[in-house]
């Protein structure tokens, strides 16, 4: 009888809800299927759990009087060393022995062998990138594929230069100057395949490589830098360096290689001018390569019996202040790096790339600011060393934009200054604001990246309506899929926001990674996670947490007293990446909840 009961009352409701039913039932009930149906298929996973995110660093158990905890990586916790190098594994050696920490020649090696057979490399959702930069070369071993250097001239030309004559150039060029008496050799040169080609001569033949800031437009300072650094022997082009001057005003110079182009390969330089007593040995890059046998120089010396690789200076200037031309008015400073610095910086750069992203033959690698700079040469050795290509643009680290740093070639990692990244946000945001529309896709995109935790996709229809206002970065705008960015502190770099980090998210497509570097750390003391998408008030963004080579604190000074509720103060950064194993940065800077690093 109950049950009875209670269908009746239930085939009164429904007949009572049926007659009632219009038009605007209908819509309603349409609308919420519709929303909930949205809401189902497009719902997506965070990049990366926000737990992790909301606590980066891990914070030592106790603190010295005047000082904040000390901060570490949670890949690298206190009680175990930080990553001090790339532990690279020679034949014969144990699966499951210690790898040797490496150096600069094991980086070359690495790009002459190719990927080894036991990884894996990912291609990123797309065909290769070097593909689409130049026309294909088959691969010399298929089953070991190898990265590609590649050299951009203007718009159009993209000229490759085969591994192995590259590794010809090395022994050749390495072994004249050895032969010369050279010792201490100065790079002089802008971004090339000559620069690098140099820089591992001198590692592969026991020489200090010296690495001079190009466009020097006082050849005093010019002067000053080799007379400082001891150089025996400098590696340049005609045009930019003012042989005259130098050999007059330092006769401590024994040889001088000139790197001439096809245009001037006919003229004789290797004559010396009048007055100079001949005590300097001139000779070009071209005829040291092309006056050797074609077969010399293939080999690279054996790994047995190699002498320790010597240190490498480099020169730390402040920011010039138009961007292009003019030299900062205090002197740069002189930094010897030794070969353990630089492989940990490269490590702790190849260990903070997910597994899942991490660089491989797919990529082509742009450095689009100067090689001198040392976060711009780890990250590049970073490139080489997972086999990505890489292509060079001697102009590109004087672009007003990435735009024009790109022109000719599609790159999908770039490594660009802040006053080019902040050109192009500001070109783009202008763009933005004159379209209402635009203005409010870039607010929704905003929030899918601060509120969701996940870059919006490039493909997503409501993207597309962007595309005529993105920026065109690259032959193939949309490739481009990761940003470095650097503060170079107490250097007079421009200030980049965490809002433009994250505009240029929305803008490129690509994920922007910001870091902290410093005059006596190589590659960079702090950096975002990858995943780090958020948005944060202030004029700096956060220069995120310590790779696994470094650690960070603040301590007291002046005004700026450390308490348990105040972490704010002179930033002092530690590891096997920094010279000396600590370095004081001479800035201000507060530690943040997530225990990330910032300027206050």
């Amino acid at each position: 009888m109950g049950f009875d009961n209670a269908m009746w009352h239930f085939d009164e409701g429904v007949t009572g809800l049926l007659g009632q039913w219009n038009t605007y039932s209908t819509l309603l009930v349409t609308l919420l299927i519709g929303v909930l149906t949205y809401h189902l298929a497009t719902r997506t996973e965070p990049d990366t759990h926000p737990l992790l995110l909301a606590r980066q660093a891990q914070a030592s158990p106790v603190r010295q009087e005047g000082e904040s905890p000390v901060y570490r990586s949670r890949s690298a916790p206190h009680g175990m060393p930080l990553n001090p190098g790339l532990d690279v594994r020679d034949p014969g050696v144990g699966k499951w022995a210690r790898g040797r920490d490496g150096d600069l020649r094991d980086i070359w090696r690495r790009v002459v062998a190719g990927v080894p057979e036991s990884e894996t490399t990912p291609t990123h959702g797309g065909s290769s990138a070097a593909t689409d930069a130049a026309p294909t070369v088959a691969s010399e071993n298929a089953a070991r594929p190898r990265g590609r250097i590649l050299t951009t001239f203007g718009t159009e030309s993209v000229v490759e230069t085969p591994i192995d004559e590259m590794t010809r150039q090395i022994n050749l060029i390495g072994q004249h100057m050895l032969d010369q008496g050279g010792a201490r050799v100065a790079i002089y040169l802008p971004n090339s395949v000559e620069f690098l080609t140099s820089l591992f001569a001198c590692s592969f033949y026991n020489m200090t490589p010296i690495l001079l800031p190009f466009d020097q437009q006082d050849d005093a300072v010019l002067v000053s830098m080799l007379r400082r650094s001891a150089a025996d022997t400098v590696i340049t082009a005609p045009g930019c360096f003012p042989f005259d001057t130098v050999v007059q005003s330092y006769p401590a110079l024994r040889q001088l290689i000139w790197v001439v182009d096809d245009g001037s390969a006919h003229l004789d330089w290797n004559e010396v001018p009048k007055g100079m007593g001949g005590s300097v040995n001139v000779s070009t890059w071209q005829d040291v390569v092309n006056d050797a046998p074609a077969a010399a120089g293939r080999d690279l010396p054996p790994l047995e019996n190699q002498s320790p690789p010597r240190d490498l200076t480099a020169f730390w200037e402040a920011a010039r202040s138009e961007g292009i031309t003019g030299v900062s008015a205090n002197p740069a400073e002189m930094v010897r790096f030794t070969s353990g610095n630089i492989v940990s910086a490269v490590a702790a750069q190849l260990f903070a790339i997910p597994s899942a992203q991490r660089l491989g033959p797919s990529d082509l690698f742009l450095p689009a600011d100067s090689l001198t700079h040392m976060h711009t040469l780890v990250l590049t050795l970073a490139a080489l060393y997972s086999n990505a290509s890489v292509v060079l643009n001697s102009v590109a680290p004087f672009a007003g934009d990435l735009s024009l740093a790109t022109r000719g070639v599609a790159p999908t990692v770039i490594v660009a200054t802040p006053a080019a990244v902040l050109s192009t946000h500001d070109q783009t945001e202008r763009n933005v604001k004159n379209s209402v529309f635009a203005s409010l896709l870039l607010g929704w995109q905003t929030r899918t990246l601060k509120e969701s935790g996940v870059l919006p996709s490039a493909t997503a229809l409501a993207s597309r309506f962007l595309d005529s206002m993105r920026p065109a970065i690259g032959a193939k705008p949309g490739k481009l899929r990761l940003l470095y960015v650097a503060e170079r502190a107490a250097a007079g770099t421009p200030a980049v926001s965490s809002t433009v980090l994250s505009n240029l998210r929305v803008f490129t497509g690509a994920r922007v990674i910001y870091a902290l570097t410093a005059a006596k750390v190589a590659g960079a003391a702090a950096q975002t996670a990858y995943y780090d998408y958020r948005v944060a008030p202030g004029k700096y963004a956060s220069f995120g947490a310590p790779l696994t080579s470094t650690e960070y604190f603040v301590r007291s000074k002046g005004q700026h007293e450390i308490t348990e509720n105040n972490q704010e103060g002179e930033i002092v950064i530690r590891g096997p990446s920094v010279v000396g194993s600590e370095a004081v940065l001479g800035v201000i800077g507060r530690i943040q909840d997530d225990k990330t690093l910032a300027y206050p």
